[in-house]
């Protein structure tokens, strides 16, 4: 289940989603799209996850977790068809549109999934492991960049293809209704309970990270002279370095969510300066796409982690509140940052996107309670309670 659950995210995240940015120079010379123009229809993959996220959340505690997961790929390869047959940006917009909204349709199944089928000790991993299936999704759309070179649409059928694959393996891998259980709390109750810090985080980091997201593959390009197979080499290096936020459950754990979170806000803000600074070199923007894809991905399972454990009973409405928070600020950010190149200067673009990860500085975890522990009779009891997982463990000397 894990592995598929991998695989899906791959396909929705790093083609369906991500992989547009990368392709995008070509896309603007074959249907000569401005800049602006461009952030607007990547602005409208995001607002379609938006959509999509909620939707899910519910279908899933409806339904259970292998339909809304099956929907997802499908949802994936028919956005992904449309966009490699687009003839104009009236057809490509809702195309992109459709396709990002899949990578809102496969996450909060997946976080139910491992609630359902792996005690609390494994979920915080298993749920990151899963979530870092966008940087393999990532690295693998870069070397297809290399190969297809101009020929973004027959990149596009092939991942469409893939996306077909990936629903057939999750519909006999992701648990069915059979087994989902329904965790209903009522409206009332979720909005009380919502962690205003994590949506406040979580949202200036999406903003942030649309500079390379959307505007990556252009960003080489006025820098170095990249074209759209050369810019695969900085998808490459994002997604191989991404892989490294499989273990963002487990630094969680070690070091706490504060300052795993504070560590890597840095390297975004720091990874995207380097690929967007005027006068940067190939090694420098290759290095700067490493710190941001690790950042990114670590960055994403932290608030996976942290949206989890505020409604541990709720666990896809939980993935939802930290995801659905980063895609708006995607939503927003895009087209703001697409305006900023054209009627500024890139440097100023890169520069203020940077500085919106710094800000996500002040928005910080609450505390997690200390455990608290009793004397009885001739021994003592410890109570431990665990705000990652929502349980309490008693301990008796």
């Amino acid at each position: 289940m894990a592995a598929a659950g991998f695989g899906l995210i791959a396909v929705c995240y790093g083609f369906a989603r991500f992989a547009f940015g990368l392709f995008l120079p070509g896309i603007n010379a074959d249907l000569s799209l401005s800049p602006s123009v461009g952030g607007l229809i990547a602005g409208g993959s995001f607002l379609g996850y938006c959509v999509a996220i909620v939707l899910s959340a519910h279908f899933t505690e409806r339904f259970g977790a292998r339909s809304v997961s099956i929907a997802a790929a499908l949802v994936a390869a028919l956005g992904m068809t449309g966009i490699a047959l687009a003839p104009s940006a009236l057809w490509l917009a809702p195309a992109v549109m459709l396709a990002g909204s899949s990578t809102g349709l496969a996450s909060p199944p997946l976080a139910a999934a491992v609630s359902i089928a792996l005690p609390p000790a494994r979920r915080d991993p298993a749920n990151t492991v899963i979530n870092a299936g966008t940087s393999a999704g990532v690295m693998l759309s870069g070397p297809v960049a290399l190969l297809a070179g101009a020929q973004w649409r027959l990149a596009f059928a092939v991942f469409a293809a893939t996306a077909c694959v990936m629903a057939v393996l999750v519909a006999f891998t992701v648990p069915g209704p059979a087994r989902a259980e329904a965790r209903a709390t009522d409206g009332a109750g979720l909005r009380h309970r919502l962690p205003v810090r994590l949506i406040v985080a979580a949202w200036l980091m999406g903003a942030s990270s649309t500079a390379l997201w959307s505007f990556g593959s252009e960003l080489v390009a006025l820098r170095l002279g990249w074209d759209g197979g050369e810019a695969g080499g900085l998808w490459l290096a994002i997604g191989i370095a991404g892989i490294v936020g499989a273990a963002a459950g487990r630094w969680v754990a070690r070091f706490g969510i504060d300052r795993v979170h504070g560590v890597f806000l840095g390297a975004l803000a720091l990874g995207t300066v380097l690929v967007g600074i005027d006068g940067t070199t190939p090694a420098l923007a290759l290095f700067g796409g490493a710190l941001f894809g690790a950042a990114y991905i670590t960055l994403t399972g932290v608030y996976l982690v942290w949206g989890v454990s505020a409604l541990p009973d709720r666990p896809a409405s939980g993935l939802m509140v930290g995801f659905l928070s980063i895609a708006i600020g995607q939503a927003v950010g895009a087209p703001v940052f697409g305006v900023l190149m054209e009627r500024g200067s890139a440097g100023l673009a890169v520069f203020v996107f940077a500085g919106l990860a710094f800000l996500a500085l002040f928005a910080r975890s609450a505390p997690v309670p200390r455990p608290v522990e009793a004397r009885a009779g001739g021994g003592r009891v410890a109570i431990r309670f665990s705000r990652q997982h929502g349980t309490c463990q008693l301990h008796r000397d």
